[in-house]
């Protein structure tokens, strides 16, 4: 049986009707070898996440390079084809949808890509690359789609003359200003931000932050944050996701999670984060071993092999996603047991990785 789609927490305890409801989706790639190009295995990028985001919310999606975050979200917006699963926009399945009728729905639904340099054709100056947007959905032409273009450009901190501009003359702070403001010419009601200020300087990481969340409460935005720096998704999340290897394993509202995490994965990741006083030193929780590969995982709990807390059972059964208290959701087998002072004080694995004992 399927396991229940991780529902929206709003402050009063109310579930609201979801702008997006994913169940299940999954993304496996596919390993060719020979002249033939036989399928000899699948690299499972995507393996079965399910979470829902209200209108208005912000969901942070975080974990280490290569869990499959960003695939994720490029899967909902169908720029990668799904192997399986359900997308539902507003309650209307984005998966069934033929190629006119998607052009129309990403009306609905934008992104903000991680590179601010290779994102933008250099061919092209600023006003044409916003104004192509209005034009392939038929906003506005002309005259009044200057008049957006010079609009959009002052909403992010820009100039209207910018518009004559290419890309090379700008810093990558400008260059991804200029990628929210082509991502809000159509009006979209959902953004996927993959990663917006991964490749930019610390200052400028925290201007980008601010202007996301001005916008976003100006236009009432929704947001599916794609990180790997909790540090930089607790300013802006209202619920974040960890995910691990293709699958979610805790998700919780951005206070509980950051305050009580439940699955020691997010504990040795909350670990990482920079104390901001040179007085203190927070005590690391370094993982034992490699990430295993999306080709080939785990039996049983795909963090075990890792795991200062695993034990026989998380060799053999896969934890299901479960709600181990009120709109906190936790993959492990033993999530009422994890906690920080538990983490510190663990060595390494509690059973081999090899053996499972």
């Amino acid at each position: 049986m399927a396991a229940p789609v991780p529902g929206s927490t709003r402050a009063a305890g109310t579930a609201a009707e979801p702008l997006l409801e994913v169940a299940g989706l999954k993304k496996h790639f596919p390993i060719k070898k020979g002249l033939l190009s036989r399928v000899v295995g699948q690299v499972k990028a995507v393996d079965g996440v399910s979470f829902s985001i209200a209108r208005g919310e912000v969901l942070g999606l975080v974990g280490e390079s290569g869990c499959g975050k960003t695939t994720a979200g490029r899967c909902i917006l169908r720029l990668i084809e799904p192997t399986a699963g359900s997308v539902k926009f507003e309650g209307r399945e984005l998966t069934t949808l033929d190629r006119r009728e998607m052009r129309a729905m990403r009306r609905h639904m934008q992104i903000v890509f991680q590179d601010p340099y290779s994102s933008l054709n250099p061919r092209l100056t600023v006003g044409t690359m916003i104004g192509e947007a209005l034009s392939i959905h038929g906003i506005a032409r002309g005259a009044a789609a200057r008049d957006r273009v010079a609009q959009l450009l002052t909403q992010v901190g820009l100039s209207p003359d910018h518009a004559r501009r290419y890309p090379h003359e700008f810093s990558g702070g400008q260059r991804q200003r200029i990628g929210v403001a082509r991502a809000l010419s159509v009006g979209p009601k959902l953004i996927v931000a993959d990663e917006p200020v991964s490749a930019l300087d610390v200052s400028i990481q925290a201007q980008i932050i601010n202007l996301l969340r001005d916008l976003q409460k100006q236009m009432k935005l929704t947001y599916l944050f794609v990180a790997h720096d909790l540090s930089v998704v607790e300013h802006i999340s209202d619920r974040v996701a960890v995910m691990y290897l293709g699958t979610i394993a805790e998700l919780a509202t951005s206070e509980t999670l950051y305050r009580t995490p439940r699955h020691p994965y997010t504990v040795s990741l909350l670990s990482a984060i920079p104390v901001p006083d040179p007085g203190r030193k927070r005590q690391r929780i370094v993982l034992q071993g490699d990430v295993p590969s999306p080709a080939n995982p785990p039996s049983g709990c795909r963090f075990h092999p890792r795991c200062y807390m695993a034990r026989e059972i998380c060799a053999k059964e896969e934890p299901l996603l479960r709600e181990v208290s009120p709109g906190h959701w936790s993959a492990c087998h033993f999530a009422e047991q994890v906690t920080r002072e538990g983490a510190r004080a663990a060595t390494g694995p509690a059973i081999s990785p090899k053996t499972g004992s």
